[in-house]
């Protein structure tokens, strides 16, 4: 038997490129997030759906956009069916409202936590697999639903601990109307997709290829003046003042990001959004305000969350008229750059709350009804499972960062009591009461 298993061919354990396996240090802080937003969003009134990994490559090629329609992973099933994997989650919500809106109630809000592919180039917080987080609203055109998306960007990047942030917002409407009074309107995907790759390829760059584009050296100038602020500190309303005027003194989106501006401001989180006129989203599908988020210490990680207005992706697939505007988290990339800033909300991914010690092996039935105790009042309770030293059990919990420990001998369990430990600090609380423990670690982990 043994000679039968030394010649077998051992398969070389690995994972396709751009693909990766999570350790419980990374997923654990990823599921923690996942939790907090999916709470924070019901808050908001937003529910849960879900939506097939495959789908017809017809269904998903819709409106992707040159770039993505060459990212995606498609195949013939063995159905001899084209299909692929999703690339995003929007596209897919706009196949799944026309096919289920009669079921809905309008405005519709959602969110959907899962994860995509596409078959880009794998580099520094990118990859080929990774888990998006997106929620809409569907069914309204108004500015109150834009500033209800703005706002829960902003409170959810505070449930999440992050405070190092900035929103750059722009308006895909009026930048349209800036082309149409240059008269370059026919050219307007080739522009978009060229402008959205200024902070990749730089402003010498964009303006070479936007000459190709227009056949117009000033135009391509023009095009850039009106992406570059002048001013890096200029105001939110001073730069709208100035896009309105490149635009032939265009009102209506100009209207609506004022009327947007004003609820943040009345909201008081108007600091962490920046009018971004370099902002356009490269995707077909977006006809009003588009953003881009950047964690400010790391300005050229790229955008962790993104979004707009697509008021006519459900075209697509319906007559009906479904307005929509929705953002995306991107949880692997935001992670990536927690991890890379040194994040406490990385570094101290721990596996439980509390981990009860096996002091005395006859005890291991009271170890069981202790954790049971502890899980009930939610606290999250570890029991160790070998019979070894005890330097061997603080090596497990220091491994998993846990923060606290419990013993519990003869002793202790004679007289009804256990004995806590702070891990991090080392402090003791000999011979407690079951309640005193849970209280104490109450207070100090929630």
């Amino acid at each position: 038997m043994r000679d039968e298993r030394e010649r077998r061919t051992i398969i070389e354990p690995k994972v396709l490129k751009g693909f990766r396996d999570f350790l419980p240090s990374m997923e654990i802080p990823k599921k923690a997030i996942i939790n907090k937003l999916e709470a924070h969003f019901s808050l908001y009134g937003f529910v849960p759906i879900d939506t097939p990994v495959l789908e017809y490559t017809e269904v998903l090629l819709g409106k992707g956009g040159g770039e993505t329609d060459k990212q995606i992973f498609h195949f013939l099933d063995n159905g001899e069916r084209d299909v692929a994997l999703r690339f995003d989650l929007t596209v897919p919500f706009a196949r799944f409202l026309a096919q289920h809106q009669n079921e809905l109630s309008l405005p519709f809000k959602r969110f959907h936590i899962d994860k995509v592919w596409r078959g880009e180039n794998p580099q520094k917080g990118r990859f080929r697999e990774f888990t998006q987080c997106d929620f809409d609203i569907v069914g309204t055109d108004s500015a109150e639903a834009d500033y209800e998306i703005l706002s829960m960007m902003e409170s959810s990047f505070s449930v999440m601990g992050i405070t190092d942030f900035q929103f750059c917002i722009a308006h895909r409407g009026l930048f349209n109307a800036f082309l149409a009074h240059l008269e370059v309107e026919e050219k307007s995907v080739e522009i978009l997709r060229c402008v959205d790759k200024l902070r990749k390829i730089g402003e010498q760059e964009v303006v070479s290829l936007l000459h190709e584009i227009t056949s117009s050296q000033k135009k391509a100038e023009m095009i850039v003046q009106y992406i570059t602020k002048e001013n890096p500190d200029e105001s939110f309303l001073t730069t709208l003042e100035r896009l309105s005027t490149l635009a032939g003194n265009e009102t209506e989106h100009t209207s609506r990001m004022r009327t947007i501006y004003a609820y943040l401001q009345e909201a008081g989180i108007e600091t962490h959004f920046t009018l971004d006129p370099s902002i356009t989203r490269g995707l077909d599908y977006y006809t009003g305000i588009v953003y881009e988020t950047f964690l400010t210490k790391l300005p050229h990680f790229g955008s962790v969350c993104s979004g707009g207005r697509y008021n006519d992706l459900a075209s697509l697939y319906t007559k009906e008229k479904l307005p929509g505007v929705g953002s995306s988290i991107g949880l692997d990339r935001l992670l990536a750059a927690l991890e890379e800033l040194d994040s406490p909300l990385i570094k101290k991914a721990s596996s439980s709350d509390l981990i009860i010690f096996c002091q005395d092996a006859t005890l291991r039935s009271w170890y069981d009804q202790l954790a049971r105790t502890f899980r009930a009042r939610k606290i999250r309770t570890d029991v160790y499972l070998l019979d070894k030293k005890m330097a061997a059990q603080f090596k497990y919990a220091e491994a998993n960062h846990i923060p606290f420990g419990l013993s519990c001998g003869k002793e202790e369990r004679e007289a009804g009591k256990v004995s806590l430990k702070n891990l991090e600090t080392r402090q003791s609380h000999p011979m407690i009461s079951i309640e005193e423990a849970i209280a104490i670690i109450t207070k100090e982990l929630f």
